[in-house]
């Protein structure tokens, strides 16, 4: 106790002689005297001192098909395509399946620019144009241009994006529900037509709770208020993804493939009973890699359960990002960085999943439910 009191006293008593206070603390080297010590969430960049082994990878271990990609097909010149064919060569992308192929000429455009000087390393998806949603028999000629799109274009999939559920409406300004009987023949156009449906229904979960410091994605919503979901002319998260389940459910025999995790990431548990209820369902990992990241145990332990139902997606197109997927994916690394850090403020950990798993993750399943993809380029 009196070794205590001593030290407080070189702070709080006068000094010998002089009658002043002891100075303070020296100021940080990167600071000015009388600067705020307080910070940004933003500015705030720790660096680790954990060593710890280190296995980064820039290219996949097995040759993959990223289901979920987005080009401007119809706009891109030759050179482009080439340079696009040659990043995708630097990842060991065998097959790009771009999802913003449009319709009519727009979608045979885009299969002409990408598939014929490369006819082995292109996939190409339809879109439906929602706008026409109040036109009489809607859902017949919107599954004739589909079948058009396919046998005549070169389609081999259909995208659907996260408008419709969210922000298409009719000529009432009702919104359109994703399970509105006004689309069923769409779907089951693409049950007769042997094709999937990739399908991005809804958000992040965090999008519809209240912007303030429990928010995991408070960071996303500062820089893009308008991601914020607590208008009341949006349903809620719950409402809006258990249309698409329902629409899942109304069409047993259509293939479909809820994008991103079906935005459940965050609980792998909630995604796996989806999954073993709707065996027409199955799901991609696009834009939600610093959800699987953050639990290494139990994502990897739901990617080997669910080892036939996972593709491998990535969204945004920026060849330097994908080497965080193979990262995750590939190695048993800890504590390493995600390249965005409003999606997680958190760091990744490695899956280490077995051979068979990235396999099925890479290619395999993609080569099943997607027609027409040449398999040559894959091992068995």
């Amino acid at each position: 106790m009196k070794r205590f009191l001593c030290l407080l006293c070189l702070v709080l008593l006068p000094a010998q002689g002089g009658g002043q206070t002891a100075a303070a603390p020296a100021p940080a080297a990167d600071t000015k005297p009388g600067d705020d010590v307080v910070m940004s969430f933003e500015d705030y960049e720790p660096k680790s001192t954990l060593v710890v082994p280190e296995h980064p990878k820039t290219r996949a271990k097995y040759p993959f098909i990223d289901v979920h990609n987005h080009q401007e097909a119809d706009e891109m010149t030759r050179a482009q395509v080439d340079k696009l064919v040659a990043d995708m060569d630097g990842l060991n992308m065998a097959v790009m399946n771009n999802l913003s192929g449009g319709w009519g000429e727009t979608l045979a455009k885009g299969v002409r620019n990408l598939k014929g000087p490369y006819p082995k390393r292109f996939t190409e998806f339809a879109n439906v144009d929602f706008k026409r949603i109040d036109e009489p028999d809607f859902g017949a000629n919107a599954a004739r241009q589909l079948e058009q799109d396919v046998k005549v274009g070169g389609a081999q999939g259909l995208k659907i994006f996260k408008n419709l559920g969210m922000f298409v409406t009719d000529k009432n300004g009702v919104r359109v529900h994703t399970d509105d009987p006004r689309i069923d023949p769409v779907w089951d156009k693409c049950a007769e037509l042997g094709i999937p449906v990739l399908i991005h229904t809804g958000e992040p979960s965090p999008f519809w709770s209240p912007w303030d410091r429990h928010n995991e994605r408070w960071l996303e919503l500062k820089q893009y208020p308008s991601r914020r979901r607590t208008d009341p002319r949006f349903a809620s998260f719950e409402v809006t993804m258990e249309e698409q389940h329902n629409l899942f459910r109304k069409h047993p025999k259509t293939i479909f493939i809820a994008a991103h995790l079906d935005w459940l990431g965050n609980d792998l548990g909630r995604l796996g009973k989806l999954l073993d209820e709707m065996p027409n369902v199955y799901t991609e990992i696009g834009a939600v890699l610093h959800e699987i990241g953050r639990q290494p145990r139990a994502a990897r332990e739901f990617f080997i359960k669910y080892q036939d139902r996972v593709l491998f997606g990535k969204d945004i197109w920026e060849p330097s990002e994908y080497h965080v997927y193979f990262r995750v994916l590939e190695t048993r690394d800890e504590y390493f960085d995600y390249y965005r850090k409003r999606h997680a403020f958190w760091k990744m950990y490695g899956l280490d999943l077995p051979d068979e798993v990235l396999k099925k993750l890479y290619y395999k399943n993609a080569l099943r439910i997607i027609p027409g993809i040449d398999k040559s380029a894959f091992p068995s």
